[in-house]
Order: C-alpha cells, then sequence, then structure tokens
C-alpha cells in the first residue's frame, strides 16, 4: 500500500510539483491550528485571508522562496508585509517546516484623532445602528470587537452601565454611560443575545464606509474617511489623558496590561490652558446634560453652576 507524503514535506525536500487540491484544505487545517493555539478571532481572519491572498497572487504555499518574492512584489506597507511574514511563520510551524524569513519593520506612526465635532457629526449622519455602534466606541473607548461582542445581560439600564467582556487578553472593565447611549441602544430590536447581532463585524464595516465617504463629501470634509472604529479608542484614550493627566487611569479604561501600549496617549495632543468650551447650568437637569455631554463641573458663580470641555 503506497504511502502518499505532505506535500509540504515534498516541497521542503525538494520535490518539484506539488498538488493545488490540497491547498483550501491545507488552509482551512491552519485555521484550525491558530483556533488550538489560542490566536483571537480577528487575528485568525487576518491570517487565513494572508494565506488565500497568497495562492490569488500565484504564490505556492508550499514553497517558501515563492512566498518570500510573492511579498517581495506587493506594494504593501512595511507593516502588512511584517503581517505576513508572521502569517506564514505560523503556517510553516504549523506544518513543521522551515524558513529564512525576510525582514520588515513596520514604521510606528502617531494615530490620526479627529476633534470632538467631527466624531459627532459622523455619528449623527450614520443610521440608527451604525450611529449606536459608534456612540458606544466614543464614550467607552473600547475595541471595536468588544462592543460588537455587547450581550444585553452586559447592557445595565438601571444603573448606567455597560460591562465588557475583554479580548486580546486585556482586563474586563465596566463603563459608566449616559442616558443618551441607552436610549439609542434601547431602540435596537432584541432580536438576539447580542446587543448588535449575530453576524461577522466585517460585513458590518463594510456599510459603515459607504456611510462615512457620504458623509464626508456632504459636509466637504475628507478627514471623516480617515476615522476608523479604532479611532475612537484614540480619541478616548488621548481625551482622558489630557482630562486626567493619569497615565495609570487611561491604562485601566483600555484595559491594557502593559503600560507602554498606553504612553503613545501622552503625545498625540497639546491642549492650551485656555483652549475649552464653557457653559452654565442653572437646574439639575442642565447639568446632567453637561455632564453627560462631557463637560466637567468647575465652579459656582451667582448661583449658577459653571462647567467646562476642552474644545
Amino acid at each position: 500500500m503506497a504511502i502518499t507524503q505532505d506535500p509540504l514535506e515534498n516541497r521542503l525536500a525538494g520535490a518539484t510539483t506539488t498538488s493545488s487540491e490540497n491547498v483550501p484544505g491545507k488552509i482551512v487545517e491552519y485555521s484550525f491550528w491558530l483556533l488550538k493555539q489560542g490566536y483571537a478571532k480577528t487575528t485568525i481572519e487576518g491570517r487565513v485571508k494572508l494565506m488565500k491572498r497568497f495562492v490569488k497572487l500565484g504564490a505556492d504555499i508550499y514553497d517558501p522562496e515563492s512566498i518570500k518574492e510573492t511579498i517581495a512584489r506587493q506594494p504593501w506597507s512595511e507593516g502588512r508585509k511584517e503581517f505576513a511574514v508572521e502569517a506564514y511563520t505560523n503556517f510553516l510551524t504549523m506544518a513543521d517546516g522551515k524558513w529564512d524569513p525576510p525582514r520588515y519593520r513596520r514604521i510606528e506612526k502617531l494615530p490620526f484623532i479627529p476633534t470632538e465635532q467631527e466624531i459627532d457629526q459622523l455619528i449623527a449622519g450614520c443610521g440608527e445602528k451604525t450611529a449606536a455602534f459608534l456612540q458606544t466606541l466614543k464614550e467607552t473607548g473600547m475595541r471595536a470587537g468588544e462592543a460588537w461582542n455587547l450581550k444585553w445581560t452586559d447592557v445595565d439600564f438601571v444603573n448606567t452601565t455597560l460591562r465588557v467582556t475583554p479580548e486580546k487578553r486585556s482586563n474586563p472593565r465596566m463603563f459608566k454611560v449616559s442616558t443618551k447611549l441607552l436610549a439609542m441602544l434601547s431602540m435596537l430590536p432584541k432580536k438576539s443575545e447580542l446587543v448588535f447581532g449575530y453576524y461577522e463585524m466585517r460585513g458590518f464595516r463594510r456599510p459603515y464606509t459607504r456611510q462615512r465617504k457620504r458623509i464626508a463629501q456632504k459636509l466637504g470634509n475628507p478627514r471623516l474617511n480617515q476615522i476608523t472604529f479604532h479611532t475612537f479608542r484614540h480619541w478616548k484614550a488621548t481625551m482622558e489623558y489630557h482630562k486626567t493627566k493619569d497615565i495609570l487611569y487611561v491604562m485601566r479604561l483600555l484595559g491594557h496590561k502593559n503600560i507602554k501600549n498606553t504612553l503613545v496617549y501622552t503625545q498625540l495632543v497639546t491642549f492650551e490652558d485656555d483652549d475649552y468650551t464653557c457653559k452654565a447650568a442653572t437646574t439639575v437637569k442642565d447639568a446632567t446634560e453637561l455632564i453627560e455631554a462631557g463637560y466637567e463641573y468647575v465652579t459656582d458663580v451667582d448661583n449658577v453652576k459653571l462647567f467646562r470641555k476642552r474644545k
């Protein structure tokens, strides 16, 4: 009885042919291997997508030199090429293969930080579900995946809080949120256990991109097209740091385990001391609305409470 060798073993041993029929199955096997290794769902999706991209570009996934040449030819950023190398290195680890990986190093860039007005304009222009999702990101700074996995049992309408189940091995958190956000969430259909429904988030990103482009064109502000889901996390962290100057607080807010990941927010935006918008409140209702809008109490003058918020 003949024994069939794994195509990758053949190729690494110097064989000159492989079976393309085995490629899809091998990529599925790679997906399950990543899952067993404990990789996050988004990481698995990204790496499997890259393996399929290699095949579409004509690369032989059983030949490390073919993969190396394919990566080198692409007009990708250094960061994407580095990610591609990591993805293929994982594949070889699964298949007991080896290679001499090319060296790419991503260029660290400071994230884009929009103004609060731009964020609010974007939210206001989106549909009901997208607006509620973006408002959740704005108020909490949680990762998009964490927000997408929110369950109705995580929403406390009485105590106005959201409980976050962390991803990427970060810490669990509890957020105090506005009645405005809770009202937006309460308007969503409760057809499943999850607040935003059971389907892949990538199917939600595409319509968001279209809405964002439409709003940017309508307002004549191309900067809006730079606002991704993750931008809201950068914005929240930046605002909280410049409000509190407490990097440990921001670290806890984001759920980071390593403070090095948080320190970037100390250098993103420089505010002048007088760069504030001031509001006055004469009733409890007025004061409540200002606090929910992000204003902080300053002092009382002639029985009027004064609040301020950085522009």
